[in-house]
């Protein structure tokens, strides 16, 4: 007789599995999507350190309490919130307590060959486009996915038809408006056609002291030959718990090039997975992370090279002062049919604070013999030549240490194509350094 064993659930996953009740019961596809994400997600619960790729970011002890899903927020109060990037020349969606804000949304006047719509239209309509929706599967289980896609209800779809080039950047601005703690859910989609390019871009804020959940998931679907640039700035209040899932499918001699910036929530995870799938491609990851106070921040990569001629640069800066700990976990996977890979990764990091804390864990698993691939991390204090050289020439020593960090950090902004878009980070890393005085 074999004993039935039942996992003891936290308040927190108890919570938010009851929140799955309310799932809808229809046979479409989309419906099915989100009953096997919630089954999965009460098999496996929040994951903890016994988790390998959660080892860092024990997020069943992290989230004390689910909070509960958000309602819709007054236009008022996310315009009056919405202010991260504003100043960038972009198309721009907002997106409040995850829900797209049509009032506060440039959705008119599309350049020809764009089309942006949202998921609760798109389902209401039952439109073609959703059965790209979760399209793109991780290989291994991921609950910050999976309670995605069960509760997402809105988001951004972007379309660009094959051939077309789109000028001004897409600018999707998250945000969070409310007086109480809730949680947001929202799921996006962009499809770049064959030979097209598109500039898109996210942002992530909400009110300080408001200890609210934000969990967010992109797919992006590329093309052959197609251009795409992602940038992502993440400045969710410091209580905060942001928990982001970005997916690739990467097409044949496409180029993409995605940056994350993070200086906000007092838990953060940003979680990427992108899949090679056509030949002679070219993706670079890279991101920048300042951290104070006691904040985390868990960046973790996993980059799978599925077939022949294909290159991937990672570069990650963390920046980490009084008690803060940073996570950087990267992973390329090189399959058997890759042979021609040329894929580097990267994580540095430079340590201000006495009682911060690194963890950097770079790997690569090789199944193929013709290839070029290396791994490296770094962990260190400023360097006390530099700071001395610049002390000498009349440089106070806060400014002397913040004009290090400038440039630290700078080598990885400096990666971002769009000038605006980059000029609006270099503005971002300068508040970090001047709040922390």
């Amino acid at each position: 007789m074999n004993a039935e064993i039942r996992p003891i659930r936290t308040p927190a996953e108890q919570a938010l599995i009851a929140s799955f009740d309310g799932l809808p019961a229809g046979g479409d596809r989309l419906g099915d999507l989100r009953r096997a994400a919630a089954r999965s997600f009460a098999e496996h619960g929040l994951p903890h350190r016994r988790v390998e790729e959660w080892k860092y970011t024990d997020l069943r002890t992290l989230m004390r309490e689910a909070v509960p899903v958000a309602g819709t927020a007054a236009v008022a109060e996310a315009d009056a919130r919405a202010k991260v990037l504003r100043e960038v020349d972009a198309r721009r969606i907002v997106v409040a307590n995850g829900r797209v804000l049509p009032e506060l949304s440039d959705l008119a006047g599309l350049e020809d060959g764009l089309t942006v719509t949202t998921l609760s239209a798109a389902i209401a309509a039952g439109d073609e486009v959703l059965s790209r929706v979760g399209g793109i599967v991780p290989g291994r289980y991921d609950a910050a996915l999976a309670l995605n896609t069960a509760l997402a209800r809105d988001g951004v779809i972007v379309t660009v038809a094959p051939g077309v080039e789109i000028d001004r950047p897409i600018h999707v601005a998250h945000v969070f408006a409310g007086h109480a703690p809730a949680a947001s859910y929202a799921r996006s989609l962009v499809v770049v056609g064959a030979g097209s390019r598109l500039t898109f871009a996210e942002s992530f804020e909400g009110p300080e002291g408001m200890a609210y959940q934000a969990n967010s998931a992109t797919e992006f679907v590329v093309g052959d030959e197609a251009h795409l640039d992602v940038v992502r700035l993440q400045r969710d209040s410091t209580t905060a718990i942001h928990l982001s899932t970005i997916l690739f499918d990467v097409g044949r001699q496409a180029q993409v090039h995605a940056f994350t910036f993070g200086v906000g929530a007092g838990v953060a995870r940003t979680s990427l997975y992108a899949t090679l799938s056509g030949e002679d491609s070219h993706v670079g990851f890279n991101g920048a992370v300042l951290l104070s106070g006691r904040q985390h921040a868990d960046s973790t990569l996993f980059v799978d090279h599925q077939v022949p001629g294909c290159e991937s640069r990672e570069l990650f800066k963390h920046v980490l002062d009084n008690s803060s700990r940073g996570v950087f976990q990267g992973k390329i996977v090189v399959r058997q049919a890759a042979q021609k890979t040329d894929g580097r990764m990267m994580s540095r990091a430079l340590v201000l604070g006495d009682d911060a804390e690194m963890d950097n864990k770079p790997e690569l698993e090789i199944f193929a013999d013709d290839v070029q691939c290396g791994h490296g991390a770094t962990c260190g204090a400023i360097d006390d030549e530099l700071l001395f050289y610049l002390r000498a020439r009349g440089i106070p020593l806060k400014e002397a240490q913040s004009l290090l960090v400038q440039a630290f950090v700078g080598e990885a902004i400096e990666t971002v194509e769009h000038d605006g878009l980059r000029e609006a980070l270099v503005e971002q890393a300068e508040a970090w350094l001047k709040a922390r005085g």
